[in-house]
């Protein structure tokens, strides 16, 4: 079953202190903006298709899972090559639980320390684990 925008949203607005907020024309998902009115920081971001999502990912870590799964993982080259990011085809995200373990290995990443150390639940999402190396 391949997962849907609406997946992606309905999953990042439920992780603590997770907002969503236009960037470039298209959604993106924050963590710890909280109530002072800051932004946050971005840990997922739709396409403007709605058929891929950018999320955090250690860049030595991207080569691996891109090798590993094309189909699933990529990178626009020219754009994406400096920074920690890692573009998932939605269409090739198993179920629900898989695209979850995505964005809550992406939010860990981005989430304040304090607000991470709070959510130990979050450390190892699912049966698979986070998609990048612990």
């Amino acid at each position: 079953m391949a997962t849907t925008a609406e997946d992606v949203r309905k999953i990042a607005l439920s992780l603590p202190d997770s907002s969503e907020k236009p960037a470039w024309g298209m959604p993106t998902f924050r963590v710890g903006g909280g109530a002072n009115g800051k932004s946050g920081k971005i840990f997922a971001a739709l396409a403007d298709d709605d058929t891929s999502i950018g999320v955090k990912c250690p860049q030595e870590d991207r080569a691996e899972l891109i090798a590993a799964e094309p189909e699933k993982f990529f990178i626009r080259p020219g754009h994406d090559d400096n920074y920690a990011w890692l573009r998932v085809r939605l269409a090739a995200v198993e179920d629900a639980a898989e695209l979850r373990s995505i964005l809550i290995d992406s939010w860990r990443q981005a989430a304040p320390k304090r607000l991470a150390a709070a959510h130990p639940e979050l450390d190892r999402p699912g049966p698979k684990g986070p998609v990048t190396a612990a």
